[in-house]
């Protein structure tokens, strides 16, 4: 039966060595041998250019993985979205589009990582164009990789800070923007991360039965994924 894992908002970085394990143990484990693997997002907890060994390790047990037959899907979240052409080349991962449909064992859905739809955090959408910015962009890997994680570090200590002052709700996806996006692309299923808050949503598209998908973000102490094959969708947990 063919089948497909969705992963996202693993956040993996030196000071969360248990989550990275699990991850490991992830992908020798669950993931090997299903047809696709999808990460919508915020694979890692920040992303300061392709020139960082840091993520060595993780692109070489991504490339075990796709050599083993697994095709390998990535996107983009708001913390890694510098990931570039080398680590993708060296994970043998192929990159998705803000937007992408997927033809999944299950059936087309629209895969994104979700922060686009919060279109309601007006803070947080101005400073993801300031940051997406291609000439910010290639001003910030022009600098030493030192002074760039120097530089991570204080904007995910300031975006900390300014999350915890957000009102809930405001960080959570706006449905306008949802139905918005499953119009664009005539399709009724949405799976995504970024929020944290995992869950499956059905609701009515201009009375169809649509549905929407939000994956969990990994803890040291569990993480989880999506499972598409010809039954449906399921959540799992990642032991």
């Amino acid at each position: 039966m063919p089948q497909a894992l969705l992963i996202a908002d693993l956040h993996l970085s030196s000071e969360r060595p248990e989550t990275t394990e699990r991850f490991l143990r992830f992908l020798r484990g669950q993931a090997a041998g299903v047809e696709a693997l999808y990460i919508l997002g915020d694979l890692f907890d920040s992303w300061v250019g392709d020139d960082d060994p840091a993520g060595d390790a993780i692109s070489e047990a991504l490339r075990a993985l796709t050599d083993g037959g697994t095709r390998l899907w990535l996107q983009h979240g708001n913390r890694d979205f510098l990931i570039g052409a080398d680590f993708l080349r060296r994970a043998g991962a192929t990159l998705l589009a803000e937007e992408a449909p997927a033809e999944l064992p299950s059936g087309i859905a629209l895969l994104m990582h979700g922060d686009t739809l919060c279109t309601d955090d007006l803070p947080y959408q101005q400073a993801r164009k300031q940051l997406r910015n291609p000439g910010f962009i290639a001003d910030f890997l022009s600098k030493p990789l030192e002074e760039r994680k120097i530089l991570a570090r204080e904007y995910r200590r300031r975006s900390g800070e300014a999350t915890s002052l957000q009102a809930a709700d405001l960080m959570d996806v706006n449905t306008g923007a949802v139905a918005d996006a499953l119009r664009r692309h005539g399709v009724t299923t949405l799976i995504h991360g970024h929020t944290h808050r995992p869950g499956h949503h059905p609701f009515l598209l201009d009375g169809r039965p649509a549905n929407r998908w939000v994956l969990p973000e990994w803890h040291a102490d569990q993480g989880g994924c999506l499972r598409a094959d010809d039954n449906g969708l399921r959540f799992e947990t990642v032991p």
